[in-house]
């Protein structure tokens, strides 16, 4: 099964940032979510979101 959400470090990876970085931009944007009324998981970010907000929408760009 493939993982909805993208840990902090794939996102280090995936934008060439620290993992403490990485966390940081996870936390923001979880925030932004839970204000959404969403459910978020800490340290982790949809990816769906990630996505849309860091590359304008492209659902394959982390791919």
């Amino acid at each position: 099964m493939k993982s909805v959400f993208y840990s902090a470090q794939e996102v280090a990876e995936l934008i060439g940032c620290s993992p403490s970085k990485a966390y940081e931009i996870i936390r923001k944007m979880n925030a932004d979510l839970e204000k959404g009324g969403y459910v978020v998981m800490r340290g982790r970010v949809p990816i769906a979101y990630f996505n849309e907000k860091c590359y304008g929408g492209s659902a394959n760009a982390g791919e």
